[in-house]
């Protein structure tokens, strides 16, 4: 009876510690993949927020924070990003957005949070 309490012990530390060896590497990937990938030129960037700025029908009628890596509501509306823009950048063909304000909200629709934002163009 002692060996099989001494095998349950056992198992259940290995199965903690295996929980948590998974955990960890859930936490690395999170922080690599998309976000990482995406790299959109100043250009591609300018014409992103024109294209969503002039289209209010993909602004979000609920804010919510617009941070790197915050969390986006799963009731949020995501568009595409316009196909002639992102041309050629597959990692951006990956993402979605929505307007928040006056911000374009790069969005991972895979893990639902923000990767980056684009603000107002500098007047000229």
């Amino acid at each position: 009876m002692k060996g099989y309490r001494t095998a349950r012990i056992a198992i259940a530390t290995m199965a903690i510690v295996i929980a948590a060896a998974g955990q960890n590497i859930h936490a690395q990937n999170d922080n690599v993949g998309v976000a990482q990938n995406l790299e959109l030129t100043a250009a591609q960037r300018s014409e992103i927020y024109a294209a969503l700025s002039k289209d209010r029908s993909k602004t979000s009628p609920q804010r919510f924070p617009v941070a790197i890596g915050a969390e986006v509501p799963p009731m949020i509306n995501l568009y595409a990003l316009p196909d002639d823009i992102v041309a050629g950048n597959p990692a951006a063909k990956l993402i979605q957005c929505t307007m928040v304000g006056d911000k374009v909200v790069l969005v991972d629709p895979t893990r639902m949070r923000v990767v980056d934002t684009i603000g107002p163009l500098p007047q000229q």
